[in-house]
């Protein structure tokens, strides 16, 4: 088969797939004969067949809402946490960023909803769970709210403490909402929706999807086909910042912390792997591989669940040490509230081969609690460093490395 070829080539694939036929024809060789490009660029006719304008809006929106509770720390204003509700389901025009309040995106509705695992149709989470994550996120707002009234956070005192020359808003356990909100969401959103929707083979392949990108039918309107386009989805949440010029300081997420992992020595191919495998998966979508194209899920699935492992390590050692040195303020609480939400975002990793995470809920849950069981939480620093080592432990065994390599990431 033959297919017009993309710009800016490398990294030429030759693969044979044997086509089953039946027992009165012979066995035909279907050969792929392509090239990945050395940037995520893709165009059909001389125009782009890559879109993800609704992740990078969604990327935005997650911003706006964490710059919210640091503007409203800085200037001693308080949090509305009806203000980030509405941010939360995009209503009431709440957001300053060009076109988000009409965008038709929200972040409300793609938490904890993705195909594979809240989808009770495949038999996914159930619809309690789903709640109960996005009322989660809803409690963070009012966490805000309470620790923006207060005066200087303290033990079972929600309120606002000094981090060097900025200030940051706790909840009378010592977890930042902000931070809480930011990572859990990068996992319970961004995490769920490209490792257990966009990369499905239930959302790949839904339907015609195959079919129809086989015979490259493509979307009504539009220069891609079906498949492509939720390929193109999963790559904007996590580089769907990357190139946007209108808010330069925006935060990107997943891309930020893949890099940040990547700048360790012992985890210095991570950014590589996961720029290739959506270059080489996309594609291999283009040349109807799928077999490549699966290939590509397993890696991103792991790389992607590994970072958000390491992170989560790192940061719970990042707070550990600075109890060590007597710092139980607003660096250590930072550093916690971190590794608190990458935790949380190991329940919507997905380990190759099993369609679940590498976590269950359950143990999730049950390190989060561990954090939180001295009393008045993550205040309790003469119990806390034995939890956190554990903890550490607990997640580096299950994904091969060590504590030591995690602790060292910058």
């Amino acid at each position: 088969m033959t297919f017009k070829k993309l710009s800016l080539y490398v990294l030429p694939i030759i693969a044979v797939a044997f086509a089953s036929c039946s027992k009165d024809e012979d066995v035909v060789d279907e050969t792929f004969n392509y090239t990945v490009p050395a940037t995520y660029k893709f165009e059909r006719n001389s125009v782009t067949s890559v879109d993800y304008s609704g992740q990078s809006s969604r990327l935005l929106m997650l911003d706006e809402m964490g710059n919210y509770y640091k503007t409203a720390a800085t200037n001693a204003t308080v949090v509305d946490d009806v203000v980030l509700s509405q941010m939360y389901s995009n209503t009431n025009n709440r957001f300053t960023g060009a076109g988000l309040n009409d965008s038709g995106k929200l972040l409300k509705d793609k938490t904890a909803a993705s195909k594979d695992y809240f989808s009770l149709y495949l038999g996914g989470g159930s619809t309690a769970e789903q709640v109960s994550v996005r009322d989660f996120f809803e409690t963070q707002f009012k966490n805000g709210n309470t620790a923006s009234k207060g005066t200087t956070a303290a033990p079972g005192v929600a309120g606002v403490y000094l981090d060097g020359t900025s200030k940051r808003l706790f909840a009378a356990n010592g977890l930042e909402p902000q931070q809480v909100l930011l990572k859990g969401m990068m996992g319970a959103c961004f995490m769920d929706q490209i490792a257990n929707n966009y990369l499905s083979l239930n959302k790949l392949d839904e339907a015609t999807n195959k079919v129809d990108n086989t015979n490259k039918v493509l979307a009504t309107g539009k220069s891609y086909t079906t498949m492509e386009h939720a390929w193109d989805e999963a790559y904007g949440y996590v580089y769907g910042a990357d190139n946007l010029t209108v808010t330069p300081n925006v935060f990107k997420f997943w891309s930020s912390y893949i890099n940040q992992v990547n700048a360790d020595s012992d985890f210095n191919t991570i950014k590589a792997d996961i720029e290739l495998a959506f270059r080489k998966g996309r594609a291999a979508i283009v040349a109807n591989d799928y077999k490549v194209r699966d290939a590509q899920i397993d890696i991103i699935k792991t790389k992607l669940a590994t970072t958000s492992a390491v992170r989560a390590v790192f940061y719970l050692q990042e707070g550990k040490a600075k109890l060590a040195t007597g710092d139980a303020g607003a660096k250590s609480l930072h550093a916690l509230s971190e590794g608190y939400g990458f935790i949380m975002s190991l329940r919507y990793t997905n380990k190759p081969g099993t369609n679940s995470p590498y976590f269950t809920k359950a143990e999730v849950d049950t390190m989060l609690a561990s954090m939180l069981s001295g009393t008045n939480g993550l205040w309790a620093i003469d119990t806390l460093g034995a939890k956190l080592d554990a903890l550490s432990t607990q997640i580096a065994t299950k994904f091969g490395f060590t504590v030591a390599q995690a602790a060292t990431v910058n």
